[in-house]
């Protein structure tokens, strides 16, 4: 298993199939997402799916050669190499947009266990927060492997739900696109919106790229970088298309389109033990996007305390910091998915594009294709220094 993980799977597979898997919580679990960010246009959503898909390939590729010729292995380095002394600004962004996420899935979850399950809400969200905490009390190691194995019984179950979908409303789904059908949204509908819509998409996951930083380490050459972005693209936008087709089968209803979780709406005629696996997935999703996210954020406050204080995060703070964060969250989520999705993500796209993605596609690319090894030699040691 270690030879896995060391070797071409590592370099190439394991960042995309890490990026995925924290992108699931909050971009497709609901299906809300992709209502509020692409599907909603109907005919023309598909668009903003093909903007979604090189958006991501872009910026995974230009994230994982930056932090490769960087050695930026946590996202603090990433950011003082790229915005210097403005690094702290995408730390509030990335902390507030990681815990919105996380409120969205609580509520969502907890929503769907009590659908599916009979659970009571707060025991599914009880679970779950311990089961982050000891991911984030184990470490890296844990993380992978679980990522690893989980990210594929997932994509596994959500090729079941949209094949089971798209299967019984297969010729609606074709009436709408071949009709050109957009009457969902009020007013006509132009593909410079639709193709904002799916930056704004792409600019509120940008969230997620961070937790894939410490498996870069692996990569060592440009080759692996780029080739290992394009598969975490493709990865990233594949489940996008899924939910996208499947909710053609059913537009413009007000029932699937105007609820909180509508996979549970398409999935509600099909058999119990279908909705009962729905809700199992979508739970441990939440775990992956959580643990993702708070990962990250967990390696960043190590590398500063290492660099303090000489000292490392003890396992029991590290699950301690994960449980505080996932408590925020679901006090955040009483506000309602639709809510949270239709205002809280579209204000943190435009933050994490002004943190984010403008300084990667401007600073980020002029240092990658333009700095000689010597000034990143000279660049690392003054990071290091500031």
């Amino acid at each position: 298993m270690k030879n896995l993980f060391e070797g071409a799977f590592g370099r190439y597979l394991l960042p995309a199939i890490i990026i995925q898997s924290v992108l699931i919580g909050g971009g497709f679990a609901t299906g809300r997402e992709i209502v509020q960010y692409g599907a909603k246009f109907g005919a023309l959503g598909w668009l903003g799916g093909i903007g979604i898909l090189f958006g991501f390939i872009v910026m995974a590729v230009l994230m994982f050669e930056f932090a490769r010729k960087y050695k930026a292995f946590e996202y603090r380095k990433l950011l003082k190499e790229l915005i210097g002394p403005f690094w702290f600004l995408f730390d509030i962004v990335y902390l507030l947009l990681a815990i919105l996420i996380i409120a969205i899935m609580a509520s969502a979850t907890g929503e769907i266990l009590n659908n599916t399950l009979g659970l009571n809400y707060w025991v599914g969200v009880i679970l779950i927060t311990v089961i982050v905490g000891v991911l984030n009390f184990y470490g890296k190691g844990l993380i992978e492997r679980f990522k690893t194995f989980g990210t594929l019984a997932l994509m596994i179950g959500y090729l079941v739900f949209a094949a089971l979908v798209i299967g019984t409303t297969w010729d609606d789904a074709m009436a709408v696109l071949s009709s050109g059908d957009t009457s969902y949204m009020p007013g006509e509908v132009s593909i410079f919106a639709v193709l904002w819509t799916g930056i704004l998409y792409v600019g509120y996951n940008l969230a997620v790229f961070p937790a894939a930083l410490f498996t870069i380490e692996r990569q060592k050459s440009r080759k692996e970088s780029v080739i290992s972005g394009i598969i975490a693209g493709v990865l990233m936008t594949f489940p996008w298309f899924l939910t996208y087709f499947s909710l053609m089968g059913f537009y413009p209803s007000e029932e699937v389109f105007g609820a909180s979780v509508p996979w549970l709406v398409m999935l509600q005629d099909f058999p119990t033990i279908v909705i009962v696996i729905f809700g199992i997935v979508v739970g441990w999703t939440l775990v992956e996007t959580s643990s993702g996210m708070i990962h990250a954020f967990v390696d960043r406050m190590e590398a500063q305390m290492e660099e303090h204080a000489n000292k490392s995060l003890t396992s029991s703070q590290r699950g301690l910091i994960a449980v505080g964060t996932l408590i925020l969250a679901m006090i955040l989520s009483q506000v309602g998915i639709i809510d949270l999705i239709s205002t809280g993500y579209t204000a943190m796209a435009y933050a994490m594009i002004a943190v984010f993605a403008i300084p990667l596609l401007t600073i980020g690319v002029y240092k990658i294709f333009f700095k000689k090894d010597e000034e990143v030699a000279v660049d690392e040691a003054n990071s290091s220094n500031g």
